[in-house]
């Protein structure tokens, strides 16, 4: 199944953020902006197609059976150094679309769990993160 498909840290992570981007069932332009700039500022995109990576993330998603096991597996390719870093990407992508539904922040909640991630900072960095959401879109602070 996914094994297959990832088997670097890069193809984690994007298949992290795509699993973002993908949870509230839903994949909006904004959304595949958002990880097509992540892709950018983050190198993945010397090394990857994201097109093909989109086939592959599709090619799984409905048979996966146990998610807890599917974000071990990624999160341990990743080896997060910057694990706040990273729970911040995911929170972004989730809330790219200007929704978080209620199965995207069970999502964030399982991946900060697996990235031990105290419950003070999660709700600094979700209040962070929406923040500057509003920022952008409503341009003003």
């Amino acid at each position: 199944m996914y094994e297959d498909y990832i088997t670097t840290q890069d193809e984690a992570i994007c298949h992290l953020f795509l699993h973002c981007c993908f949870k509230d069932g839903n994949f909006t332009q904004e959304e595949v902006n958002t990880v097509a700039s992540r892709f950018v500022d983050l190198q993945i995109h010397k090394d990857l197609n994201f097109k093909e990576e989109l086939v592959h993330y599709k090619s799984y998603k409905e048979t996966m059976d146990d998610e807890n096991e599917y974000l071990q597996y990624l999160l341990k390719l990743i080896n997060p150094v910057q694990n706040l870093a990273l729970y911040s990407y995911c929170i972004e992508l989730c809330l790219s679309d200007q929704q978080l539904t209620t199965e995207e922040d069970g999502l964030l909640s399982r991946i900060a769990g697996r990235l031990d991630i105290s419950n003070e900072d999660k709700n600094i960095i979700n209040k962070l993160i929406t923040q500057r959401k509003a920022v952008e879109i409503e341009k003003i602070f």
